[in-house]
């Protein structure tokens, strides 16, 4: 009995010895499942759940389980049907763009004709208005040119007669004065203004380019060679009138008595003479 007991009581005391499980280490786990796995999981898990959703459906009411068609296959099946609106839109279009070319091409085929139309009237046009400018012109040249008007009546007062002359000269007026001047030496050939009076006579000729009745007028000015402030450019002038006349050499010579009797005269009138020299290709 003693040594049962004493048994009984070396396995009670090596009791929660053999009972008690080791103690280990607590290690982590390394996670046998990566992120997409886990994606792909909870997919599954959500399939299966719309399945028994399906299937509890059909149970609870008995009726057929009807499956809805998916939700892109509705938006494809919306899309189909806008691309098809747009075809036949685009169709509708392409017809009424094909109207306006045409509405296009008669409207430019109309503006052409139009066009030439007025090409053809503008021609005609001109070709009326050349013939009318034309005829114009005709009458015109057989139209006797009007009288000249006549001289103004010559004052017997030959100072006031030269003045009202010289007057006319200098407004410009160079037909007037060319008459008045004219009529002057006619009436007064005898008076100390005629010199002067024709040397004036033959400015208002010079200035229409009548070289020849010029000519003449300062060769009766300047006759004895007058020692004037208006001789040395009667002189001059009547080099110039010559060289217009095509004789060189009578302005040569003119020009020679030209500094020979007035070696004193202006700058300015030296200078055109030494210019008429080489117009007139004098000798040096």
């Amino acid at each position: 009995m003693k040594l049962k007991a004493a048994l009984l009581a070396a396995v009670l005391t090596l009791a929660p010895v053999m009972t008690a499980p080791p103690v280990l280490a607590q290690t982590a786990m390394p996670d046998p499942l990566d992120d997409r796995s886990v994606k792909r999981l909870d997919k599954m898990e959500k399939v299966v759940r719309e399945l028994r959703s399906i299937v509890f459906q059909g149970r609870d009411t008995g009726k057929p389980v009807v499956v809805q068609a998916a939700e892109t296959d509705a938006q494809i099946a919306a899309l189909s049907e806008r691309l098809n609106d747009l075809e036949q839109t685009l169709t509708k279009l392409n017809g009424q763009n094909e109207g306006l070319t045409h509405d296009l091409d008669e409207a430019r085929r109309a503006g052409d004709s139009q066009k030439a139309r007025a090409d053809a009237l503008d021609q005609r046009l001109a070709a009326l208005e050349k013939k009318i400018a034309d005829q114009e012109a005709a009458a015109l040249a057989a139209v006797p040119p009007p009288p000249p008007p006549p001289p103004p009546a010559a004052s017997t007062d030959p100072a006031q007669a030269f003045k009202s002359a010289r007057q006319l000269l200098l407004d410009g007026d160079y037909a007037a004065a060319e008459s008045a001047f004219a009529g002057y030496v006619e009436a007064f050939p005898d008076s100390a203004k005629t010199p002067e009076a024709r040397y004036w006579l033959g400015e208002t000729q010079f200035v229409r380019e009548a070289y020849g009745d010029a000519a003449g007028s300062y060769l009766a000015a300047v006759r004895g060679w007058p020692q004037t402030s208006w001789a040395p450019d009667a002189v001059l002038k009547l080099s110039r009138s010559l060289v217009a006349l095509k004789k060189p050499a009578d302005a040569c010579k003119t020009l020679d008595e030209l500094a020979r009797r007035y070696p004193k005269a202006p700058s300015a009138i030296t200078s055109k003479a030494a210019t008429t020299r080489v117009q007139a290709k004098c000798a040096a």
